[in-house]
């Protein structure tokens, strides 16, 4: 039980991490457009992430898919980006029902892509078969979906705060969160190692 504990942590550690702010901002762009009363539908969404995520944790522990380091720094950011500007492009519409499988298959990509990226880390941590990889693997992702549930609830808290307190309307929130996550992903992009060789 105890080991469990220590994998845990790490999952949640991966996500609440400071440095590691591109998964906060894609958790972001992923809940802005939603309030407390679509927490069904937000929960379908993180664990899409939390799926993608560990099924290419899997791929990679197994060595069935290896990727270049430099080209998943290059797609988180695009994969967040992309998620952003659909909230612009959507913001204010009536229904997000039928966005649901765009924003589903966007969520999981990230997920393999961030899975991909952590891969390496994740393999020296835990060196040996690996069969022996498969419970540390499940016991992280629990971790990744308790640490994304953490930032959802506090995004949400935000969103009604600034919608109760401030009295901005759902759509303008959504803009200016949106904006906020391109402003800050697109210098990542123009700054990819991808682009110096």
């Amino acid at each position: 039980m105890n080991e469990f504990w220590i994998f845990f942590k790490v999952g949640l550690n991966h996500v609440l991490d400071i440095y590691g702010y591109d998964h906060i901002l894609f958790l972001i762009a992923l809940t802005v457009p939603y309030v407390a009363k679509d927490w069904k539908r937000i929960l379908i969404l993180v664990s899409f992430f939390t799926l993608g995520h560990t099924l290419s944790l899997v791929l990679s522990v197994f060595n069935i898919v290896s990727v270049k380091a430099s080209l998943v720094e290059l797609l988180i950011p695009i994969t967040i980006l992309i998620t952003a500007f659909f909230n612009l492009l959507t913001a204010g519409k009536s229904s997000k029902n039928g966005s649901l499988t765009f924003i589903a298959g966007v969520t999981i990509f990230f997920g393999i892509i961030h899975g991909l990226g952590f891969s390496n880390y994740f393999k020296a941590l835990l060196p040996g078969k690996p069969s022996d990889k498969l419970a540390p693997l499940i016991e992280f992702a629990l971790g990744i979906e308790a640490a994304q549930i953490i930032v959802v609830i506090a995004v949400l808290i935000l969103a009604f705060i600034v919608q109760t307190l401030l009295r901005f309307n759902r759509r303008d929130f959504t803009l200016i969160m949106s904006s906020f996550v391109i402003g800050v992903v697109v210098p990542l992009i123009i700054d990819s190692p991808i682009w110096r060789k």
